[in-house]
This record gives structure tokens, sequence and C-alpha cells, in this order.
């Protein structure tokens, strides 16, 4: 009995500990990121082999942002290349007192927005200004500090915009846009390398 009650209680201070650890950071009212993502093309890719899959880089991609959201994946077809997913914002969507007045969420490789009118932003602003992005790890470093981000981080991204081809026949396209909505907006971003910035 004594057991597994001294069990219990170290699972509960794991969790505990777990949820933490990963709270959410909250700032002052302002924008924190004014900048937006830097893009560029690449005019002669070349292709990226993880594992089964090959990626095909479409931009040299780098951003800074503020953490909006994160999602874990740990099965579908892509859950081994991509285990996580960020909602990102920048300019007006890195500020608290707009993030206050919106309910962000994510599920399913999307990424929602809800909010009571009047709304804090026109939509048109908050597609602009924030993105669901598909996280793919270029090595076992950058897997490690993908999963020490929190809601509300400023963390600098540097890396690729990558299509993705599947041996198996499965296939993933990035987004190109910071505009589009829908099915196909979301980007596939290869990071190379990234820093979580303090506070």
């Amino acid at each position: 009995m004594k057991k597994a009650l001294t069990i219990s209680l170290v699972l509960l201070a794991a969790l505990a500990w777990r949820d933490w650890s990963h709270r959410e950071i909250m700032h002052e009212p302002g924008i924190l990121v004014a900048e937006s993502p830097r893009q560029t093309g690449i005019i002669e890719p070349v292709p990226i082999r993880i594992a089964d899959y090959r990626l095909t880089p479409r931009a040299k991609f780098d951003l800074r942002a503020r953490v909006l959201s994160t999602e874990n994946y740990s099965w579908g077809s892509e859950a081994d290349l991509s285990p996580v997913d960020f909602a990102l914002g920048w300019g007006p969507m890195s500020d608290q007192a707009v993030l206050d007045r919106i309910s962000i969420t994510q599920g399913a490789r999307w990424y929602f927005t809800r909010y009571e009118l009047p709304a804090p932003l026109p939509d048109r602003d908050i597609i602009n200004n924030s993105s669901n992005m598909h996280m793919i790890p270029a090595n076992t470093w950058v897997r490690k500090k993908l999963k020490e981000i929190r809601k509300g981080n400023i963390v600098q991204f540097q890396g690729s915009l990558v299509d993705v081809d599947a041996d198996s026949g499965f296939f993933w396209r990035t987004s190109l846009r910071r505009d589009d909505t829908g099915n196909g907006s979301c980007e596939i971003f290869y990071v190379e390398s990234l820093y979580i910035e303090e506070g």
C-alpha cells in the first residue's frame, strides 16, 4: 500500500512539474516582434533525405516570432518527421493586449482563432501576422530545443520551407505565403537552428 502511494505521489509531482515548467509566459502589452518573416527563393534546391522522406527546399526562411500555441504529435504519417506544430505570431499578433482577446487552439495540424465581437483585429491582420507551422528538426539538438519551447516564448528560427515526399507515396506541400488560409496554408519548416530569447 505504501509503495503504491509513493508511486502515485511521485507521478503527481512529475505531472505538476511538467505543467509548471511548460506554463504560458505572459508579457506586458505592446508589440514584441515588429519584423515580419524573411523568405528568399531557392533557384536550384538540393533535396534533403531523412529516413523514408525526401525534403525539397523551396525557400530560405527565418523569423523571430512569439509562440501563440504548441501542439505535439506522436501519431500520423508525418509525426516522426514533424513532431510539433507551433502557432506563431508577429506584429500585432505578438501584442499581449490583442492576444488576451483571442482564443487560440490547435489540432489535427490546424490552427484556430476565436474571439468575441468587436474583433481585436480585422481577420486579415490576424491571418497576415500569424501562422501554423509544421516544424521538422534538422538534428537531435534542434529536436530537443523544440520540446523546450513554451507558449509565450519569443523565438528565432532559421532554416528552409520544404515540400515533403515519402517512399510510401505520402506527400506534403508547404505554403510560401503568409496571407493564405485553409488547406495547404501552413508552412513546413525545416529548422536548422533556433534561439529562445530570455524572458
